[in-house]
């Protein structure tokens, strides 16, 4: 998936996995891809996987348990 100019990356890759939930791609206790996995997928460094990981906390969409990853919550 290729990222617009305009907007911040973290932004805008948070935009597209929050979709992914949404569209119960990632369902309610599903793993959701790590900060590695997403520089991977998007081309981006750590630290702007780590604002992604954080806004979708933020949003109420993902829990973090130390240790284990990042999973979608029951909406």
């Amino acid at each position: 998936m290729e990222l617009a100019e305009n907007r911040p990356k973290w932004e805008q890759v948070a935009e597209v996995i929050a979709a992914r939930i949404r569209a119960g791609q990632y369902g309610p206790g599903t793993r959701v891809p790590s900060v590695l996995q997403l520089q991977a997928e998007f081309g981006i460094a750590t630290v702007t996987g780590q604002k992604v990981m954080r806004s979708l906390r933020e949003q109420g969409l993902i829990e973090t348990v130390s240790g284990m990853g990042s999973f979608v919550v029951e909406q």
